[in-house]
């Protein structure tokens, strides 16, 4: 199986689905990353653009990550980025990637690189329609990013309802917190949800609502086969 995950920042790939590419990875399945802004302007701790690379480089090597797509939208401004400009980096990526799951942000994140980088997601898995020689991807996910997804003020939209569950174990998590940290400023004391102690929890309380040893969930909302 190989996933493509479509993300607004470095770190959140880890954030969201740090245990399940961990374990992906070692089970011989392809985690390919496309990342939508490499800058670190306004990011809490300021770390340099270089560094910030760095990090991530040295995290995805540890989870396993395969090919890294990275674009360089403005950070907490990718909302003046025309809408096309988006989609047309994540097809790029899905024609280069050719995957058969595809994972992104829920749109009701309160992050709105997070909101754009979704809808912008939505429309490019469409690529297939108008390029029948473009792969169709398989199936469409969205994550659970914790300080965002849990916050949902939007009551506009959906809240985050996963329905998928997938079993990383002790060792799962422990391997999510270490990618984490080798991110400079991202992991906070407890109890900010970037803490060791929510990752811990939150990845326990999903496993325990479907009977698993420490979980991330995402919610499926396209399936074609």
């Amino acid at each position: 199986m190989k996933f493509l995950i479509v993300v607004a920042h470095p770190d959140d790939e880890v954030l969201g689905a740090g245990a399940s590419i961990y374990k992906w990875t070692r089970e011989g399945h392809e985690v390919e990353v496309a990342l939508m802004c490499t800058e670190a302007k306004a990011r809490a701790f300021r770390p340099g653009d270089e560094e910030l690379s760095s990090n991530w480089g040295e995290s995805a090597t540890y989870l396993g990550i395969g090919k890294k797509y990275e674009a360089t939208f403005p950070n907490i401004e990718m909302n003046t980025v025309p809408h096309l400009k988006l989609v047309q980096f994540i097809e790029n990526a899905i024609m280069e990637s050719e995957p058969d799951i595809i994972i992104t942000h829920h749109p009701a994140d309160t992050n709105n690189d997070h909101l754009q980088t979704s809808m912008a997601c939505q429309e490019a898995i469409r690529l297939f329609q108008r390029r029948p020689e473009v792969k169709r991807v398989k199936e469409f996910w969205y994550m659970e990013v914790p300080s965002c997804s849990e916050w949902a003020i939007n009551n506009a939209m959906n809240l985050f309802r996963p329905n998928c569950y997938v079993e990383v174990g002790k060792e799962g998590v422990d391997a999510k917190i270490k990618a984490l940290s080798m991110y400079r400023g991202v992991m906070r004391p407890y109890p900010h949800p970037r803490s060791a102690e929510y990752i811990t929890g939150l990845a326990a309380m999903r496993g325990g609502q479907w009977g698993q040893n420490y979980s991330e969930s995402f919610e499926v909302v396209l399936r074609a086969f």
